[in-house]
């Protein structure tokens, strides 16, 4: 009788968790990249821009809030948006205040970029499977609340 190959579950984890993570970014983000980059934004410069489009006008120090990243990173996120007039800065209601805002031609930019990204979830999502990609979203959720419960500094940027 030949012995049935059978699939088992290492009891303990192999490899390098983040390097398989990071492994899984890049594949997946490369996808993301490839189509958002089709309307002229990189999918981190999608993702900065949605979210002033959908929360501003926003301080600049709420917006990092957020989008979990210091005030530095979003300062330097939003230089390229700013400098190609898709996002601006308006005054505030005192002189020392500024809110972010997206521009007519950045909520333009961002429906084209949305086109896009969609286009890039359904590629992920037929590659992948709905099932997988639902149980992975649900395994990151559940990692995060795990690692945040700890009390860990998740530096998110």
């Amino acid at each position: 009788m030949s012995p049935v190959a059978t699939v088992s579950t290492p009891a303990k984890p192999q490899g390098c968790t983040n390097l398989k993570l990071r492994q899984l970014v890049r594949a997946v983000g490369a996808t993301y990249d490839a189509e958002v980059g089709k309307a002229g934004l990189k999918i981190t410069q999608y993702s900065l821009l949605s979210y002033v489009t959908k929360l501003g006008p926003i301080r600049a120090v709420e917006l990092a809030q957020q989008m979990h990243m210091s005030a530095s990173t979003l300062s330097r996120n939003l230089r390229p948006l700013i400098d190609a007039g898709w996002v601006e800065q308006v005054p505030g209601p005192d002189a020392r205040s500024w809110f972010i805002q997206a521009t007519a031609q950045g909520q333009a930019k961002r429906s084209e970029a949305q086109r896009r990204w969609r286009a890039a979830q359904e590629s992920i999502n037929q590659r992948l499977g709905n099932e997988r990609v639902i149980a992975l979203h649900q395994l990151i959720d559940e990692s995060l609340q795990l690692l945040d419960d700890e009390g860990d500094d998740l530096g998110i940027e």
